[in-house]
């Protein structure tokens, strides 16, 4: 339930008030979209999450599975 909060939480680290100049985000951007990292501006990063919205939110579920998987004891 919180795996989604918890990887904004880390992706965002340093930035946390300002998502959109996370390095982290606007590599991951650069590298599923093609645009360039240096040039997004807040306006492309929202729009860029709104219009991309149910994929993330299927990555976000996606990574707190694997983070549950991880934390299960064999």
């Amino acid at each position: 339930m919180f795996e989604p909060i918890r990887f904004l939480w880390n992706a965002t680290r340093g930035s946390r008030l300002r998502p959109w100049r996370s390095e982290y985000l606007r590599w991951r951007i650069e590298t599923y979209s093609g645009k360039w990292a240096e040039k997004l501006t807040m306006r492309e990063v929202f729009g860029f999450m709104w219009a991309s919205r149910w994929e993330l939110l299927r990555f976000l579920a996606w990574t707190g599975d694997v983070q549950r998987d991880a934390r299960r004891k064999p």
